[in-house]
């Protein structure tokens, strides 16, 4: 497993430090997002992505602003990380017409066209066969654009994993398929519920290259990412990354997580991707503890102003029922 806090000499300060930032953006907005939850104003399911920020972070920062991204319902985080706005996905977790897609999708389906964010799915594995299609328009028109495809652990069982797998292989579409693999389907460990016990080599079954890296390391993810993407961006078809990760709370706000023991969430916890981060930039003297307070300062202004703007925002009109039924 490809892993290491290593100095990165063609990263500049400016770029180590928005990683940290994004980091934390992504942690406390997942955290102002169960909060207002549990207060009854975001309301159906509501999947956290704490935990596993270094992903989203490191893989993000190795796209162009045209490659598409497409995701699972787990998606605040990504959406984030790709550059849509903390108050526009705010507003979409609270229904208010001032949300990314108008209030309509809420939580499990993010979507901003113009950051060629493709969405978020709650159908586990449905983002595969479009992020096919994405690769597949983008190589028919001979586009320099990726298309980056998270998935969990938990679509490795679909059909549409090994159907999109395969396609892409045939095609030599210019797709990275991203497994963010932490540990759990849910409920149900992954060990439990695949055959195979290296994730990654799943892409050999179609002569896919593939590698596992440690998702908590957002250097790493950043590095592996940045190879495999511009490998892509060549012509030389998929690749499939499997990222090591843990989610620091359950699958979604109603689920206890009963079924993992303490010692092991604390050995987890232990391996922090932004606690981590933060003693390496220090460490390697790339920031100071005043510049690290002064972002943690200004993220959480900027949390309060993305609740704000989410209460006040109005709810959807009556019309709106009526939109985006039928093309015109």
């Amino acid at each position: 497993m490809i892993t290491s806090y290593k100095i990165v000499e063609h990263l500049d300060k400016k770029a180590l430090h928005s990683y940290y930032r994004q980091m934390v953006l992504i942690r406390t907005f997942e955290e102002r997002a169960g909060e207002q939850y549990m207060l009854g104003k975001i309301r159906g399911f509501l999947h956290l992505y704490i935990g596993e920020e270094a992903i989203a972070v490191g893989a993000m920062a190795s796209l162009k602003p045209q490659d598409y991204v497409v995701t699972h319902y787990r998606d605040h985080g990504h959406a984030l990380a790709k550059g849509i706005g903390a108050k526009e996905v705010m507003a979409e977790l609270f229904g208010k017409a001032t949300g990314t897609t108008k209030g309509m999708g809420g939580s499990m389906h993010i979507f901003d066209r113009s950051h060629n964010f493709a969405g978020g799915y709650a159908i586990v594995g449905g983002q595969l066969p479009i992020a096919v299609g994405l690769g597949l328009g983008a190589s028919y028109r001979q586009e320099d654009r990726i298309v980056l495809c998270f998935l969990g652990d938990g679509a490795l069982q679909e059909g549409a994993f090994h159907e999109a797998m395969n396609m892409a292989a045939i095609w030599k579409l210019p797709v990275l398929f991203l497994c963010e693999n932490n540990l759990y389907g849910m409920g149900v460990p992954v060990s439990e519920s695949l055959a195979k016990k290296d994730i990654y080599k799943l892409a050999d079954a179609y002569d896919m290259p593939s590698l596992q890296v440690d998702g908590m390391d957002v250097l790493a993810m950043r590095e592996v990412t940045q190879e495999v993407a511009d490998r892509i961006r060549s012509g030389n078809g998929p690749y499939f990354i499997e990222a090591k990760t843990y989610r620091f709370r359950g699958h979604s706000m109603a689920d206890p997580s009963v079924y993992r023991t303490k010692v092991e969430e604390e050995r987890w916890h232990m391996k922090d991707p932004i606690a981590a981060y933060k003693e390496w930039l220090l460490e390697h003297h790339f920031a100071m503890e005043a510049e690290l307070a002064a972002m943690d300062l200004s993220v959480e202004k900027e949390m309060e102003e993305a609740v704000k703007f989410a209460e006040e925002s109005p709810n959807p009109t009556a019309s709106a029922l009526y939109e985006n039924v039928y093309a015109k």
